[in-house]
Order: structure tokens, then sequence, then C-alpha cells
């Protein structure tokens, strides 16, 4: 019986794997495309598996050890109708489990303990562990959720840039900047919104955050708004006695001094980060397993 667990993060820019022993030690990463099963869930199944092939490649494996590993796949949008289990339905592992990514953020973070973890990437999500139990919020996709998320910073930054455009608002230098980008032509703007997915939107981000270090009027409105939207989620799932809140994603350090000192004081590093989490989860899914077996 082979005695492999792979842990996959599938993100919403990139799919990140790793293949483990039943200690969970790592021998092997892998990484492929996105994996966005709400909008795309046919390629986000390939990108899934591709990312493993890589991980086993790395440690020297032969792809067909697919076929006897367990693993965990965390993915936004697995608690949205039966998506989640369409692709542990079509997951070539010998035993699959979808879950998502928020599970996979607070075990990375947390291991077992109790505590919060709110995570920020192309999208975003929350997860609360207290006493064991688990709740989670948000994580809803970027058209009805995912406030804070990168996605949705870019998407109000094209959808301020046409509202000074049209003088509704007023311009600051990266409104002018998104407006040069697009030849000042707002159907452009229109145009890409329209066929764009999370990650492209994304891609705005780092600009946003950076333009508001600088005093930026529009994106310090941006993250500022944002940084509201976290201080509600988290407010939601606080508790008195919670030990710690963990931020977790390309976005966590840059939101860090945003946040209220109400949160900053609760702030704690991660001991992992969304990969390990599923890592661990899939070394127990990999015992479990073998206990069964047995």
């Amino acid at each position: 019986m082979t005695e492999l667990a792979i842990g996959i993060d599938g993100g919403g820019t990139s799919c990140r794997a790793a293949v483990a022993d039943r200690n969970g030690n790592v021998i092997g990463r892998g990484k492929s495309g996105p994996a966005n099963i709400l909008s795309d869930l046919e390629n986000s199944l390939l990108n899934i598996v591709e990312s493993a092939r890589q991980a086993l490649g790395d440690a020297g494996l032969a792809v067909e050890t697919l076929s006897s590993v367990a693993a965990v796949v965390g993915v936004a949008g697995a608690n949205v109708g039966d998506y989640g289990r369409r692709i542990e339905k079509a997951l070539p592992f010998a035993e699959g489990r979808v879950v998502t990514d928020a599970l996979i953020a607070l075990q990375g973070a947390l291991g077992d303990a109790d505590g919060i973890v709110g995570a920020f990437g192309t999208g975003s999500v929350y997860n609360a562990r207290k006493d064991g139990l688990l709740n989670g919020i948000g994580g809803w996709g970027f058209v009805v959720g995912d406030q804070a998320s990168g996605a949705r910073l870019g998407r109000d930054l094209l959808e301020r840039s046409l509202l000074a455009h049209d003088g509704v608002r007023p311009a600051s230098p990266i409104t002018n900047a998104v407006m040069t980008e697009y030849g000042n032509d707002p159907e452009r703007i229109v145009e890409f919104a329209h066929s764009a997915r999370p990650k492209d939107f994304a891609r705005y981000a780092p600009t946003v955050f950076e333009h508001a270090a600088k005093g930026d009027a529009v994106a310090v409105g941006i993250v500022t708004d944002a940084a509201t939207a976290i201080g509600e989620s988290l407010e939601a799932l606080l508790w008195p006695e919670c030990p710690s809140i963990c931020l977790l994603g390309g976005l966590a350090e840059a939101y860090e001094s945003w946040l209220s000192e109400r949160y900053k004081s609760m702030l704690a590093k991660p001991k992992g980060d969304a990969l390990q989490g599923a890592v661990d989860l899939a070394v127990k899914l990999l015992n479990n397993r073998q206990r069964g077996a047995a």
C-alpha cells in the first residue's frame, strides 16, 4: 500500500501541490494553472490534477502513483451547490476530499488550535475554530462576495476610474493611470471587465496598495473600505477568549497596517500556509484510511 498524501491549494491564480509521506514530510512540490471552480470547473479540475502530477514528478515518482494516494484539495466555492462534490467525484486519487480554501488556510495557520483565520488573495474567506468546532463565513465568489480580495480591489479601482472619468467623483493619480492604460477610452474598460476573470482584476491589487501608501485619495478610499469589511467579518466570528487572529494570503501583510487596533493587537504569525494545511489534512486522511484498512 502506497503511503503518500497530496495536499493541493487550488487558488484563483494557481494550484500548488505538495506530496508527503505518512509523517507529513514533504518530498515533492508542483504548480499549475488556476482553479476557479465556480467559473471554470473543467479547467480547474485539469489544473488540480496537473499540480499533483508535477508534485509526484518532483518527488521522482511515477504519474501512475496518483491512483494510490490520499489527497485533500482546498478550493474557493467548494461550499457552493454541488461544485465541490463534482470535483471530488472526478478526482483520480485512491481517496480524495474537496474542502474549502478557508479550511486549509485555518489548518495551516493554527494547526489544531483555536482561533480565526482570514485569507486574502484573488478571493477572500474566513474561518474560525472554537472549542474544536468550525465556523466559516465569506468565500462566496467575486461577483457577490470576496470583499477585500485582490479581485474586488481591482474591480473597485476600475469602477472608481470610470466614475472619475464621468466627473461623478474626483480623479486622482491612480484613476488617471488606469484611464491612460486603456487609452482614455471607458468602453475599453467595460469590454475588459465583461470578459475578465477574478485573477485579471486581482493584478491591480498591488497598484492600489502602492498608491494608498502615497496618500492617493481614491486608493486610500478603496483600501479603507476593504479594511472595514475585514473588521466586520472578524467581528462576526470573534468571541471573548479568542486566542489569535491570523491573516493569510498574498495581501495579508499589506492589510495589517490598515486594520483597527482592536484586531492588530490579536494578530499572530501563522504556523504555515494554506498548502501546509492541505498537506496536514491529507496526511490525516491517509492515516485514517490505513487505520480503517487495518
